[in-house]
């Protein structure tokens, strides 16, 4: 099994932006790896994140959990309520955004229902300055 390489950067936009990129396979191995490095980050005062998913060759279903585990991790519990409220329209999290899927990872986002709650992008600049305070 292959592992996963995870470097990170932090982008001055209208708010500070902690960049993860991924590269390699996100399963069920590697999932703490990432939940690791996200929590840690988040503690150490990050609130908006990107995932970089350029590189990203394999996403299993506990990648998945891994990325949903990560939506919960950034979504302010006023933010929660407001969805469970109204079920009925899309919640997009400016929290926690995905940029440059290949069509293979993008292909599985958007068939198990990701795409309904993460915006995703396709360059890096746009996927930076798509958070605001």
């Amino acid at each position: 099994m292959s592992e996963l390489m995870i470097t990170t950067s932090q982008v001055q936009g209208e708010v500070s932006v902690t960049i993860f990129h991924l590269k390699g396979h996100l399963h069920g191995s590697t999932e703490n790896q990432l939940l690791d490095r996200v929590r840690q980050s988040h503690e150490d005062g990050s609130k908006h994140v990107l995932l970089d998913l350029s590189e990203l060759d394999v996403l299993s279903s506990a990648g998945l959990r891994a990325i949903h585990s990560i939506f919960n991790l950034l979504t302010p519990p006023g933010d929660v309520e407001v969805i469970r409220q109204h079920r009925e329209e899309p919640y997009k999290s400016p929290y926690v955004k995905l940029v440059s899927p290949n069509p293979d990872i993008y292909y599985i986002l958007n068939i198990t229902g990701f795409l309904q709650n993460l915006l995703i992008y396709n360059n890096m600049e746009a996927a930076v300055n798509s958070f605001a305070a």
